[in-house]
């Protein structure tokens, strides 16, 4: 995951034996129109990339499912049947939803950096940083529109500023029906072979000087310094590929402990309460479509990191992830006791790092799982806003009193009209076994002391009972409360059982583990600089590349199948015909269209083949991670090949430790992209807007 702006130095050479035909100005220049002005950042986490001089932007289906909903309704569902505007008047304004081009990028390391000792406290050298970098960034972008932010990358060694240009009316274009841009669904998530149309078009709309401009019918398409041309000669295996994006976040350097404590202890909890949700939620979906388009997303957020998760800790064990690391810690140890002098501490880092760790795990498990714990209670929500709300209006005037308690009203309403009580009673006492069982006990909340003795440490009773008491838990209840005195609804709020789990959990988490986190996180930070300038030194020739951190990052490998486990043997393409095969009534992922079933049966593919087969999926070695969403397959002329969506299951362990055996990335072949827009859309307007190179 390289920044481009170094690729003349540390890759090109590389890059160039391994295929590529583009110079490094044209994947990024400063001064001069380059891929880089074809690629942003799509709301706040996944990649799109412009494909015609008209804005007409591409990004995946599961990127723009939030937007698709929001204009769904049961009359209209578009997220199960698909949009196609006709023209781009019919095109749908997404308030709320951006797209950022990164205009430059500069190191400032040495100004930031500027008398900076190591030696200060990490949170007085922070402070010091930051002040730094508040100076840079507003000389950066003074006088302008722009924004501007400055990241650190191998823990605080280097820091580069990014400049960024926001665009604010972007309008959806078109998307497939959800029986193609989510085929497969939660069952083919992180598995290959994927059958996955996982594409929807927007468009970027500017001022009439192409300038940013919120939203306005008067806003005119946005003409882009640079799009991306679109290649249908197909992928063969070991063809050169690249991507450009926005990778979330990588671990790439933590030791050989803190895997242990993630993928042995943290994900295992996460993974087991994320699979009780995801079962109460889908019996509640399969009552009828009303309640599918209700909770659909969340089903699918809760689901794409549970699977994500069961994929790293088998990944983390396959790859040896941890023995490996162990023996780069020998060795580091081994050339720290061969140095002849050691005033960086080298020798003691080890031993430093497992100090802090013993300190650290109980802090974070209790910290991470607490968190799900939270998150995972459908009341959570609302029992914060209340009691935020409440308290907030105390000191206020009548006529502001009156207008916000109508609103803790309404919010009551609103909830209680969803299953949200229902999935709570079901999932509740599980998720309380569940963390109090993998954190130790100097991190249980108070309210945990009432489950031995008066609930005989049976946690369906106490959740029973507090479902039985809690002014959250019955809508007359609720209503009831909050028609009396002020001094009747402040003691109710005080003294509501589930107020008290949301008031514990949340001074644990924020005052007990997560003040002492900080602290402990700012010293393994100090120790991973330490631990990343001494594997540095000790490797001199090696290159190493920083941690995904949401900026613009390039990978580059190659078109290439792999073998998941002994005699199996996984070709690099997928097409058509796999998705019919997969078609099964009893499985609600694996239906299809009537239409895409009757294009394949007349075998009405147009240019769209290879072999006389629509290409749909193809794999490549590509190192990916969240925020890759979407991010353009380039081949080795820079032309769009394909759509990056998802990982193999196998190669989740990339964000902890690459094994470039089995990490692959999957991405959506671009001819099966225009096949749907031409065949089952019917939206020719649009492919003459694109620049197809054959």
């Amino acid at each position: 995951m390289w920044l481009p702006l170094v690729l003349d130095s540390l890759n090109f050479r590389d890059m160039q034996e391994k295929g590529l035909r583009l110079s490094p100005e044209d994947i990024y220049s400063h001064n001069q129109a380059s891929l880089k002005d074809a690629i942003v950042l799509f709301g706040n986490g996944c990649t799109g990339e412009l494909i015609s001089p008209e804005g007409l932007l591409i990004t995946n289906h599961h990127c723009g499912y939030s937007r698709i909903q929001s204009h769904s309704t049961l009359e209209n569902n578009y997220l199960m049947d698909g949009f196609w505007a006709g023209s781009q008047t019919e095109e749908l304004p997404n308030p709320g939803l951006s797209v950022t081009f990164l205009v430059r990028v500069e190191d400032v390391t040495s100004r930031v950096l500027a008398d900076v000792s190591d030696s200060l406290a990490e949170s007085d050298r922070m402070n010091l940083i930051s002040f730094r970098m508040n100076e840079i960034r507003d000389e950066a972008i003074k006088n302008t529109h722009y924004q501007a932010e400055i990241k650190s990358f191998y823990f605080g060694l280097e820091y580069y500023l990014f400049v960024y240009e926001i665009y604010n009316d972007v309008r959806l274009v078109g998307t497939p029906p959800e029986a193609v841009g989510n085929f497969g669904g939660d069952t083919d998530n992180w598995i290959w072979p994927r059958h996955t149309g996982d594409f929807s078009l927007f468009r970027i709309y500017a001022g009439k000087d192409n300038m940013p401009a919120d939203y306005s019918p008067d806003n005119v398409p946005y003409k882009p310094k640079k799009y991306l041309n679109i290649s249908v000669s197909g992928v063969e295996e070991g063809d050169f590929t690249m991507i450009l994006g926005y990778p979330a976040r990588t671990d790439q350097y933590l030791t050989s402990e803190a895997i242990e404590i993630i993928a042995g202890k943290s994900f295992p909890a996460k993974i087991e309460m994320r699979t009780l949700r995801m079962q109460t939620l889908q019996n509640i979906m399969d009552r009828g479509p009303e309640f599918k388009l209700q909770y659909a997303t969340k089903h699918k957020n809760i689901g794409n990191a549970w699977k994500k998760w069961i994929g790293v800790t088998k990944g983390v064990e396959r790859a040896n992830v941890v023995e490996n690391k162990k023996i780069v810690e020998q060795e580091f140890n081994n050339w720290a006791n061969n140095l002849k002098t050691d005033t960086i501490g080298y020798t003691t880092l080890m031993k430093d790092f497992s100090s802090l760790y013993n300190i650290y795990e109980p802090l974070f498990l209790a910290n991470d799982i607490g968190g799900e714990l939270l998150n995972s209670i459908e009341l959570s929500s609302l029992v914060n806003r209340v009691q935020r709300k409440y308290y907030s209006l105390l000191d206020s005037s009548d006529g502001y009193k009156e207008t916000e308690m109508r609103s803790i009203l309404e919010m009551g309403s609103s909830f209680f009209k969803t299953s949200g009580l229902e999935i709570d009673r079901k999932v509740l006492p599980v998720l309380l076994r569940i963390y109090a069982t993998s954190t130790t006990s100097e991190y249980h909340p108070a309210f945990y002391d009432k489950i031995p003795g008066g609930f005989n440490n049976n946690y369906e009773a106490y959740v029973n009972d507090l479902f039985e008491h809690s002014m959250f838990t019955d809508s007359v209840r609720y209503k009831k409360t909050f028609g009396k005195s002020k001094e009747s609804i402040s003691k109710r709020i005080v003294n509501d059982p589930l107020i008290d789990i949301y008031r514990d959990f949340s001074r644990m988490l924020l005052s007990d583990a997560g003040h002492k986190l900080d602290s402990l996180e700012n010293e393994l930070k100090r120790l991973y600089r330490k631990y990343v300038t001494g594997l540095m030194t000790m490797y001199p020739e090696r290159r190493f590349y920083p941690d995904a951190n949401f900026s613009m990052r390039l990978t580059y490998g190659k078109v290439q199948g792999y073998e998941p486990a002994d005699a199996i043997r996984f070709s690099h393409l997928s097409t058509l015909d796999g998705i019919i095969e997969k078609v099964d009534p009893a499985i609600p992922d694996y239906k299809i269209p009537a239409e895409l079933k009757e294009l394949h049966n007349k075998a009405d593919f147009g240019i769209y083949t290879e072999n006389g087969k629509v290409p749909v999926c193809f794999l490549a070695s590509n190192h990916t991670s969240g925020g890759n969403s979407g991010s353009p397959v380039l081949n080795a002329s820079g032309d769009l090949i394909g759509i990056n969506f998802d990982r193999n299951w196998e190669g989740t362990v990339s964000d902890y430790a690459y094994d470039p055996t089995v990490c692959r990335n999957i991405s959506l072949d671009i001819r099966y992209v225009l096949f749907i827009i031409d065949k089952l859309a019917d939206a020719d307007w649009l492919l003459n807007e694109l620049t197809i190179n054959n």
